[in-house]
């Protein structure tokens, strides 16, 4: 057995804070008093179970009953791995997305772009042993939110990723590069640290593209750690 690792915590701005006046749906939701630590069981520690027999996996997205979505197939791999490079194993990694047009299968997103029957915008997948995952999908196109005037959101995937329980529980926003919105965007810039909000953006990939088929993007997830991938407080999810 190797000896254990030392905690690293993550290091002052790299991680959003929870009141950004510029993102205005913090201001009502960020907490106000201290946090009150609550034990928590074996219930809250190992349950439930997330397992592909009763959470099927769905890696390819791009495509439902045999027809093809709207828009850009692309390739997202990556790793999830601890703050020392070490796999994580067996971790369910859910996404969520708007489509090609910019608008999400949701019945509350009543943004003024197409929906697309071929496209639900949800999939889940495993790591591996080499704590890897992969999905295919669509390039989600921008949307307008109400956060200020003329205010778009960056083309961005929505990542979730359980330990093995509800507790363990974080979610993250994948970018992509060179988008000209991401210098605009409170969420993105609600990170300090320049360094940090560059581990949002994934990097493409030629060697992960696939010939005449589908770009290929590589998101490497931190879990914690001084190189930790910056994480949503809960309930925020634009």
């Amino acid at each position: 057995m190797s000896d254990p690792v030392p905690f690293r915590p993550h290091v002052a701005g790299t991680q959003p804070a929870y009141d950004t006046p510029t993102y205005g749906s913090t201001h009502k939701r960020h907490p106000t008093q201290r946090a009150l630590r609550i034990p928590h069981t074996v219930t809250e520690t190992t349950g439930p179970m997330f397992s592909p027999s009763h959470y099927p996996a769905m890696p390819d997205i791009s495509r439902f009953e045999g027809h093809m979505a709207m828009g850009e197939r692309i390739i997202v791999e990556g790793t999830i791995t601890d703050e020392d490079g070490r796999p994580v194993p067996n971790t369910m990694v859910e996404i969520w997305q708007a489509n090609a047009a910019g608008r999400y299968h949701h019945e509350r997103d009543q943004h003024d772009a197409p929906l697309d029957a071929h496209f639900s915008g949800a999939g889940r997948v495993f790591t591996d042993g080499g704590g890897r995952y992969r999905f295919v999908t669509i390039k989600p196109g921008a949307y307008p939110w109400h956060n200020h005037a003329n205010a778009w959101r960056p083309n961005h995937i929505h990542f979730s990723c359980f330990g093995p329980g509800f507790a363990t529980r974080l979610i993250t926003q994948m970018y992509f590069p060179g988008d000209p919105l991401l210098a605009l965007d409170p969420i993105f810039n609600c990170v300090p640290d320049e360094g940090a909000r560059e581990r949002l953006v994934a990097r493409f990939e030629i060697g992960l593209t696939q010939p005449d088929w589908a770009l290929g993007y590589r998101f490497d997830v931190v879990l914690r750690g001084r190189g930790a991938t910056p994480m949503e407080s809960p309930g925020e999810h634009h």
